[in-house]
């Protein structure tokens, strides 16, 4: 029985990582998909808006900041839980903003909001992140991974198709200030949530927090494998998709059709996959569910490689879409846990926040040749080369029993 009748209920674990994740979902369309297209209902030209992506740019350097809330801590709410609050009321406040604004009269004032936007939730995420490594116990890292996931999706769903649906039935000024009351979920869950056991000090300086995270990673046993391991394990993967519209289209594939498969149906099979991910690896080994995971992904690349062959099928668009997207949330489900168990509690911010901009190099960097592979080659040969390239990852987990992981938080 509680001693304290006056102490708030705390959320369980799970639904903490529910609420937290939706809410942190739900800005990013919003500087996104969401936020072009009410640039182009405000008559904004095209080069304009193309270059409105550049407000995302917080979310890739967001491990630039990370230390600093590493380092200190709010004088409420415990070591994360505080930055969290702080955070979801700042982006609260930015959507309010946005939507007394207007592209069409004042573009200045619409990019400000949205980079200091993008700004405050790349730190909800931080922070979101860090909280969700101290706070899951081993035995709930998958399913907690797969559901964090699972409402990022949904939050983004929120701030994306529904934000879309308000626009014409009523104004985006209305759509955007539904959307930051979208945030009060998270706010709420935020005062409810319970503060992880054995909880760990924050570093003494902020150069400590600068610099720990790195001597911290790069002094474990076969930290190179790891690292490598991150760059390629989804590699392939990431290649597989990155010109997908690209390559449908030159299929005769139109709009409509794409926008079916890849929206609705892929989206349903990516929650799914997610869901499923995390159910399986509460019963699997980490290492084994890289492998499994690892091992279909490479597999259900082939689907890509047999529209290459076949040319335009409805159905096996629609079984590929299905099936890749199911198996590709597997394999992120497993792969974002694994990055996960590579942070250290007391750096976790820092270091998650760094692997993660490591782990997006694959899906940015790398990825950007693919036009010109893909021209050379031709797209049969290209998907091949996509299935080969994920072969380097799964090679790498021979070796993981070596890697030095830290320990799950309290078990």
């Amino acid at each position: 029985m509680d001693d304290n009748p006056r102490r708030p209920p705390r959320l369980p674990v799970l639904a903490t990582v529910i609420l937290l994740g939706f809410a942190s979902g739900v800005p990013l369309n919003l500087i996104g998909s969401s936020l072009q297209a009410w640039m182009a209902d405000a008559k904004v030209n095209l080069a304009t808006i193309g270059f409105f992506a550049l407000a995302g740019l917080p979310y890739t350097f967001k491990f630039l900041w990370s230390p600093f809330m590493d380092r200190y801590r709010l004088p409420f709410l415990g070591k994360r839980r505080g930055w969290i609050l702080v955070w979801f009321l700042a982006v609260m406040a930015l959507l309010a903003a946005l939507s007394r604004s207007d592209p069409g009269s004042d573009l200045r004032l619409v990019a400000l909001l949205a980079v200091a936007l993008a700004f405050a939730s790349a730190s909800v995420d931080i922070n979101v992140d860090a909280y969700r490594i101290e706070l899951l116990p081993g035995r709930l890292l998958g399913p907690g991974v797969s559901l964090h996931q699972t409402s990022y999706r949904l939050g983004m769903v929120y701030g994306g198709a529904l934000a879309l649906f308000l626009a014409d039935l009523v104004s985006w000024r209305f759509a955007y200030l539904v959307m930051a009351l979208g945030m009060l979920p998270g706010v709420a869950a935020t005062f409810l949530a319970p503060e992880p056991e054995g909880a760990t000090a924050a570093p003494a300086t902020l150069r400590e927090a600068v610099v720990e995270p790195f001597r911290d990673f790069l002094g474990r046993r076969r930290a190179w494998a790891v690292l490598a391991f991150i760059l390629l394990y989804k590699l392939g993967d990431n290649l597989c998709v990155a010109l997908n519209t690209v390559f449908l289209k030159g299929l005769t594939f139109s709009n409509t059709e794409i926008a079916l498969a890849n929206k609705i149906v892929g989206m349903g099979c990516l929650i799914g996959g997610a869901l499923a991910g995390g159910a399986l690896m509460a019963r699997w080994t980490l290492r084994r569910s890289l492998w499994v995971f690892g091992v279909l992904q490479m597999a259900c690349m082939t689907g890509h490689l047999a529209l290459a062959l076949v040319g335009k099928s409805h159905v096996l668009l629609l079984v590929t879409v299905a099936v890749e997207n199911s198996v590709f949330a597997m394999g992120s489900v497993a792969y974002v846990a694994l990055i996960q168990r590579c942070c250290s509690l007391k750096n976790a911010a820092t270091q998650f926040a760094l692997l993660t901009s490591l782990a997006a190099l694959n899906r940015v960097l790398f990825a950007s040749p693919a036009g010109v592979l893909a021209r050379t080659l031709g797209w049969p040969a290209y998907f091949v080369l996509c299935i080969a390239l994920a072969v380097p990852g799964l090679l790498l987990l021979r070796g993981y029993d070596s890697w030095e992981l830290p320990e799950p938080a309290h078990g």
